[in-house]
């Protein structure tokens, strides 16, 4: 796996990478199985591999939210390296914003509900950058996962709204043996309450009613910031201390 920090030296490789087909995963780094499983799709889908780890600043509401988030390359780069990714790209911020955030990406309906609603701006640094490096790989496919479904369905929305002639694959979302979809949040859960999250993906999955989800996931102590259904899923937000989870799960009529 070639490592590149460097906007130009990948450019330059992009050169050399003419006519064949590149499958591209953006992330923020901490990798779990659910990142890898994108990483499969890419290589088994396409010729060449890329992934990105840029951790960005722009999608974050709180500063020690951007702070305290888990950088681990060199555990990264080892699991990139034992999945055979061809590239991986570690970019500066510096050079991703080198216009200081002065251009920007803005969606005007659907990044203002749910996750809109509870994360001012994050939908507009999220697409920003996906945006930029979209440019800068200019691949055949690129992979998000399904657990941010809201995220997925914007990048598909800007995607066509702006022609980028990458095709966006939405991936299943990998959970553990107890359901809860995996997250780098996950492993901020204290034991008690990564036991508990368990319950989150459990009642979403169930027969229920929206309510009485609602109901039941304050009782066990959840925050609810929202349990909806829209888009043939039902999708919820939830807090346990101070780790928000997200997860949605597909309804069949």
């Amino acid at each position: 796996m070639k490592i590149i920090s460097k906007l130009k030296e990948w450019q330059l490789i992009h050169q050399q990478l003419s006519g064949k087909t590149i499958g591209f995963v953006p992330t923020m780094g901490h990798l779990h199985d659910g990142h890898l499983s994108l990483c499969q799709q890419a290589r088994i889908q396409n010729q060449i591999s890329v992934v990105s780890i840029f951790i960005n600043p722009a999608q974050f509401n709180q500063t020690n939210d951007f702070n305290s988030y888990p950088r681990t390359l060199e555990a990264d780069i080892a699991m990139l390296t034992s999945h055979h990714v061809d590239y991986l790209l570690i970019p500066d911020a510096n050079e991703i914003y080198a216009d200081h955030y002065q251009v920007q990406v803005t969606e005007t309906d659907l990044s203002h509900e749910l996750e809109g609603k509870y994360r001012p701006g994050h939908f507009n640094g999220m697409l920003t950058v996906v945006l930029k490096l979209l440019n800068l790989v200019q691949a055949t496919h690129a992979y998000f996962g399904e657990k941010d479904y809201q995220q997925f369905l914007l990048v598909k929305k800007m995607v066509d709204a702006l022609f980028i002639p990458t095709t966006i694959v939405g991936c299943k979302t990998i959970r553990a043996e107890d359901s809860l979809a995996l997250s780098s949040r996950n492993s901020r859960l204290t034991p008690d309450q990564r036991k508990l999250a368990a319950h989150f993906p459990r009642l979403l999955q169930s027969s229920c009613s929206v309510d009485s989800i609602i109901l039941q996931l304050q009782s066990l102590g959840f925050k609810v910031d929202y349990i909806v259904e829209k888009w043939q899923r039902r999708l919820g937000a939830v807090w346990l201390g101070d780790i928000r989870l997200i997860d949605n799960i597909e309804l069949h009529t």
